[in-house]
């Protein structure tokens, strides 16, 4: 029976200490949550930062495609250019 009660101050420390780690990890986990909830908004911020430069993109690409055609269709000008006067060319070298 002695050590039955010997035992029971250990359990008892045993009890004090899991208790102190718990709160340690209670409020170390509460710490993670706010530091996960502080990016979490960040990366709201940046999303709608990003968001924001849809139009402007969008409007980009529109340029973009425009100028990459302006050349093909002056090239295609250039070439019913090229070719009308050259048939003309061709007319008053046979008159």
């Amino acid at each position: 029976m002695a050590t039955t009660n010997g035992a029971q101050p250990e359990g008892s420390y045993f009890e004090q200490q899991r208790a102190l780690l718990v709160s340690d990890i209670a409020a170390s986990l509460e710490n993670v949550l706010q530091n996960i909830n502080k990016l979490n908004r960040s990366l709201e911020g940046v999303i709608a930062v990003g968001n924001e430069f849809g139009q402007v993109e969008g409007l980009w690409s529109q340029f973009e495609n425009v100028m990459a055609k302006e050349p093909e269709i002056e090239g295609a000008k250039n070439a019913k250019e090229g070719a009308a006067e050259e048939g003309a060319a061709e007319e008053g070298a046979q008159r």
